[in-house]
Parts: C-alpha cells; structure tokens; sequence
C-alpha cells in the first residue's frame, strides 16, 4: 500500500482530492505541492485530515503527487484560519488557501526575475503604441506584462522593443534581505496615559498573550505610538509583526513614519506591488527574514513564520470588509489569527466600530483608553452652519460663514480642509432641453462628470464615455448641466473665491499609488498647499501640524445610506476628518453644513458627546435585534438574464427553512439591480445569535442547481446593502 496524501487544490470547483505519494518523497501537513488533474498540472496545499476514500479508492489506483515546491509548509495555525474562515463566511476552502499564495510566480523555481526598461534615446520613427511608451514609462523597470499595463499597450509592443534592443534586460535578485528594524532606534517620549497602554501591550507581547485589545483613543493621542512599543518588544522576541491599514494609499506615508521609528523600511504587501517586489516580500515572510509587514487587508492570509502581534490601525474601517470573492472582514479574521497563533491583536481606532466596543464591553476585548490629544493640543471645537438659514449664494456650495473661516485661514497662513465624501465634478448630468439623463449602461448608476479628464464614469463598474458637446438624445449643443456638487466643483468654487490659493484634490482619482500619497503628504508638510478638498481618502491618518480648519460640505450626505450602520458610518467619517483640525500647537475649528442640524448624529458630533451616541445606537441595535445583537446575511443571485435572475431567486425563497430565530426576506431587486452587465436580486437572512446560521444556510443551499447563467453568493456580516 503506498502512502497518501489529501490535497486541497487551488480550484474552488472541486474538493479536496487523495493522491499518492511517490518513493522518497517527504510530505508534510501543509506542504504546497503541484498535482496532476486530468491532463492538467495544478498547485495545492497538503491537507489536514485522514482520507475519507480509502475504502472507494486503491491507493495503487490514485494518481501521484508530481512535486514539492521549494517553499516553507503552510503552518497549521495558518491552515486552521483558513478552514475557519471559509467555514464562518460560508467560501470554498480552496478560494481562502489561494490568498495565501496570490501569484504563481512565488512558487517558480528561480531566485531571480527579469525585468526591463528602456536604454538610450527614442528611434526617429515611432507608431503611436511605441510612442505611448516612451511617454508614460520614464526610467520604470518592471517585467513586461507589468510595463504594458503601465503605458496601456500590448504586451506584443513591449516584446517588439526588447527584440529591437530599446529596451534592456535587468536580473532582479529576490534573495536580497530587507534591511532588520533596530526596536531602540528611535524610542518616543510618552506621557503617563500612553505609557501606561504601552506597557500593557508589551506584557502581552512577551507572554504571548492570544489577547484582543480595543486601542480607543481620540484624534492626535498617540495611538500609533503606543502600538509601536508593543511592536519594539515583537522585534526584541525575535518575532514578526502584522500592521493592516485600510487603503493603500496610506502605505508609503505609514513606511515612512516606521521607518523613523526603527531605522528600516518595513515590507509592504498591496496590489500596487511590481511582480518582483511581491515575489521577494512574500519569500521574506515565509522564511521569517521580513520583520515589520505592513499591508491591505489580503496581508492577513500570508505565511508567517513567526508572528508575534498582529495591528489593525484604523479598525472601524468599512475597508476591511472584501465585498466580492471571499466576502470576509479583516478586523474580525485578524481576531481569529491571533487566537491561532497565540499572539495579542490591537484594533486601532479613534472611533471604534459598534461591535468592537460591545465586545470590549462583554470582556471579551481588553479596552486601552486615551482620553487626552498628545502634547498638550485640544480637540478642534464643532459648530454647525444651517443651510436653511446660512445658504450658499446661488450657484455655489460654501456657506458664508465657512468662506470667511477660510479667508482667514489664508491670511494667517495656515492650512484649512474641505471634506465632500462625493469623487468627480458633479453626480448626475442632464440635458436641459429634453431632460436625458446620462446613465451606465452596464449598471443602476448614473454617470459621473469627471471635469479633470474629461469623462463621465461609473464608480461601480468603471464605464466611461468621453463627455459629449451635445445631448446624445436630442442633439442640443451646450445644453448639458451638472447637478450637484463633487470634489472638483468645490475646487472650482475655491478657485473662484480665492485666486491666489494653492489646492489639492485628494481622492482615489488623484491618489491612487503610496507613491502618490507621499507626494502629497510631502507638499502639506513642506506648506506648498493651502486648501485641501477631498473624500474619505483624507480622513485617515494624516497629521498636518499647520492644518487648522476643516469644513464639512455637505454634513448629511452619508445619512442618506439607508442601512442599519449609517448613522455610525458618518459618526465616524466626520469624526475622523474633524480630528484632522488642530493637532500641534495650534487650535483647530470644525464646520459642519447640514440641512438636519437636529438629527442624532450631527447633534452628538458638535456637543462632543460620543458615549450618548454610541448608547443610543447600541439600544437601537439591540431591540431590532441586528448586529452585533443579531445576526445577517445577504444573498445574492445574478444573471445576465432578468427573468432568470428574478426566478432563481424565487426558487431559492420558496425552499428556505421555516425555523425559530431564522426569517429570510426577499426576494427584491436589489438597490444596484443591475451590476457590471448583471441583474441582481437579494434575500436577507435575520437570525439570533443562538442560532447556527452558517450550518443552515449551508444545508438550505447547498442542494440547490442553479441555471447556468446564474449566480449565487453569500454575505455573512453585509457591511453593503446595495
């Protein structure tokens, strides 16, 4: 009888399969092997558990295992986290496990990769791919497919010029160390509070304490550096570090600020990466050679080889929930990490998500409290401006209180910030004459007039049009008018009322790499800006010293989501943008523009009281019985065809379990109906927290047969409803 091994393959169609083990072959739990299935090779994960086919299935009849790749085994308490997590948010084993290895090009038997980049002049004659090529590109060095995503070329055009010898072939080692973060580089000075939670954090830290910790802290107090004790005591363990921020954007700034504390560059982990760069990070974390990570939220599901804390900075962030493929939350699969590895996890936060603080609460999270700014500055103060008694003037979005709160921002040379959660020019445009409304033709969505490119675009699913001269429907030139104000507007507005101010636009059009990021946070600092209008983007993490008025354009827009966490979500985001306002020396001022200055929410902000807040929305969760006092799920069918959407949906509805504590809603239309060319119909799953959700869901559905069109996915903890 020859051994074998069950193997849990990188194909979310099938389960885990048994091969056999060939003479001499040494496979550990958790060795990542290539296989054969059918007249395909294919990578997997040796998995845990005895096989269930021994009695069906010869070993002598079972294909062999073709090879071991050269990588360290997926530690076991990596491989539990991964059955937890597909068991929790109901995802196939095999789609969790292909997160801990996210390109093939880091199971490749070389140490080294190929890259390119263009040698001498242009030549005298170019077609206008080539050309496009040597305008975008610059001195960037990547490999080919990565260079032809840059310039919007074919790969073809870039092999044609390394045929031709304008481009130069450069070997990038991935065996270089990163350089090692010294812990004493750069101690701080922390004032008695922050000492106090630092200290906590690094008891934790030394006995390997599997502790989850609720860092609630107000704006400008110091947060990261008490958690960054606690990460000097992992360096001296000898141990890794996880650090999550929430967008990408924020990395190079957040490098930077590592980098002065510890003397090195940590390794970074995020989409933007070049090939090499993640084939290199993704080794060093593997081997244990990578010390400091910091990363999106896919950095949670790498192979560490020693990991000693785990940071999720800004832990309130709807960010880390992923919203398509495996539809799993960071801040809470972060949590179960560090149960698995037996390591304290800190959730960062200013304004702490609803169910972190009931946790905490609960004692199942350790609260760490700081309730003062550091050195000495003051929380910004918060007043209103009514809309209904300070209108703008006609044709603009700056109520007069707020342009005259600027006008003097920009006599004492400081810096003030416009806050307008709303990306482009304007939200919808129309045609005057005839009334056309200018729609995705892919999606529910109107287009969004896009003045610094030119376009309107869908946010959704990426659709742009070149904006016409003239209504498509009824042919009238110059008749298109924008309705409602974007970033770029209220830019425009600024330039108008004050020529000689410097601007900057910041959302995830204008910042969309950490190199980016760091070009701008350097032009704040260096006091090459005076005015900043941006979206969400600029509510996180920033420390402007100079910055010391924020404005609030439209105080209301996010009340208008219309699910159960909209109230905490602009709780948050005008929270947060107002502690941007005043952090050094300086007293910051907060404007809010609101049309409801009675609603809770805008009434808790100016009078500073969160805790009567946060009250009144836990009791309001718990007598509707949602989360964290309930629990939800959403699911999600969609097809190119209506009819067969809407069916299935019904279909599905009408063999739902009738059982105490589990209502199902639905089916309806979900609010984007349709989405990137797909019909979408929704039901909703309400149960109480005693209830076993995933384990009925999963007997309801999994005997179901869908259309071939159709599709079905499922949400556990929907942070989006639409």
């Amino acid at each position: 009888m020859k051994p074998r091994v069950r193997v849990l393959l990188f194909n979310s169609a099938i389960g885990p399969l048994d091969y056999s083990v060939p003479d001499g072959m040494a496979l550990p739990a958790g060795a990542v092997v290539s296989v054969p299935l059918g007249p395909r090779r294919i990578d997997g994960i040796v998995w845990d558990g005895d096989s269930d086919a021994g009695d069906v299935v010869d070993s002598a009849k079972l294909r062999p295992v073709l090879a071991v790749h050269d990588v360290p085994p997926i530690a076991q308490p990596l491989r539990r986290l991964i059955a937890w997590t597909a068991d929790y948010y109901l995802a196939h084993p095999a789609a969790v496990a292909r997160m801990t290895l996210p390109t093939g090009s880091v199971l490749g038997s070389g140490r080294s990769l190929t890259e390119y980049r263009l040698s001498g002049p242009p030549p005298a004659r170019l077609t206008p791919q080539r050309a496009m090529v040597y305008d975008t590109l610059g001195d960037a060095q990547a490999s080919v497919r990565e260079l032809a995503a840059l310039a919007g070329v074919s790969e073809g055009v870039i092999r044609s010029l390394v045929q031709a010898g304008h481009m130069q072939a450069v070997e990038v080692t991935m065996d270089r160390p990163y350089p090692r973060p010294d812990p004493d580089y750069l101690a701080p000075q922390l004032n008695p509070e922050q000492r106090a939670a630092a200290d906590r954090l690094i008891g934790s830290v030394k006995s390997e304490e599997a502790t989850p910790f609720l860092l609630d802290g107000v704006t400008g107090s110091g947060k990261t550096e008490v958690y960054f004790e606690a990460m000097a005591e992992a360096l001296r363990q000898d141990r890794q570090i996880l650090l999550l921020l929430p967008e990408i954007a924020l990395t190079q700034p957040f490098l930077a600020r590592i980098e002065a504390r510890f003397g090195a560059t940590p390794v970074a982990w995020h989409s933007g990466l070049k090939q090499s760069e993640r084939r290199r990070a993704w080794h060093a974390i593997g081997t244990g050679d990578g010390r400091i990570i910091v990363g999106a939220r896919s950095a949670l599901f790498l192979p560490y080889a020693q990991l000693g804390l785990i940071v999720v900075d800004e832990a309130h962030e709807t960010s880390f929930k992923q919203e398509d493929g495996v539809r799993y939350n960071a801040r809470d699969v972060a949590v179960m990490r560090g149960q698995f590895e037996q390591c304290p996890v800190v959730l960062s936060s200013a304004t702490p998500a609803l169910e972190s603080r009931v946790m905490a609460d609960a004692g199942r999270y350790e609260a760490l409290v700081l309730e003062h700014r550091f050195g000495g500055a003051t929380l910004p103060d918060i007043a209103l401006i009514d809309l209904t008694k300070h209108p703008p003037a006609r044709g603009h979005w700056l109520a007069p209180p707020l342009v005259a709160a600027m006008q003097a921002r920009l006599q004492r040379g400081e810096q003030s910030l416009l806050f307008l959660n709303r990306r482009g020019y304007a939200p919808l445009t129309l045609c005057r004459n005839c009334g056309h409304r200018f729609k995705c033709p892919n999606c529910t969505a109107w287009m969004v007039d896009h003045r610094l490119s030119g376009r309107l675009a869908c946010h959704h699913c990426g659709h742009g049009d070149p904006r016409p001269a003239a209504c498509p429907q009824c042919g009238e030139a110059d008749s298109l008018v924008a309705c409602g104000p974007g970033v770029e507007r209220i830019a425009d507005e600024v330039a108008a009322l004050f020529p000689a101010a410097r601007t900057a636009i910041v959302t995830s059009d204008t910042i969309w790499s950490p190199q980016k990021a760091a070009e701008f946070v350097a032009s704040v600092e260096n006091r090459l800006i005076d005015v900043i209008i941006g979206t969400q983007l600029v509510t996180k993490g920033y420390h402007f010293p100079e910055l010391t008025l924020v404005g609030v354009v439209d105080a209301d827009i996010g009340l208008e989501g219309g699910d159960l966490r909209a109230g905490e979500r602009t709780f948050q985001q005008i929270a947060q943008v107002a502690g941007r306002a005043g952090r050094a020396a300086k007293p910051g001022q907060v404007f809010l523009q609101t049309h409801h200055p009675d609603a809770p929410v805008i009434d808790a902000l100016v009078r500073g009281d969160r805790e009567a807040f946060y009250a009144a929305e836990t009791q309001a969760r718990r007598d509707a019985g949602v989360p964290p006092f309930g629990r939800l799920a959403a699911i999600i069918i969609s097809s190119e065809d209506q009819n067969e959407a809407r069916d299935t949906a019904r279909q599905i509805r009408a063999s739902a379990p009738e059982l105490d504590g589990f209502q199902v809603y639905g089916p309806a239309p979900a609010p984007l109906s349709l989405l990137r060319g797909r019909y979408r119909f929704r039901l909703l799953v309400h149960a109480r927290r005693t209830v076993e959700m995933q384990r009925i869901i999963r007997q309801w559905l999994g005997p179901e047969r869908l259309p071939p069109g159709a599709r079905l996915a499922v949400d556990v903890d929907p942070y989006s409803f639409v």
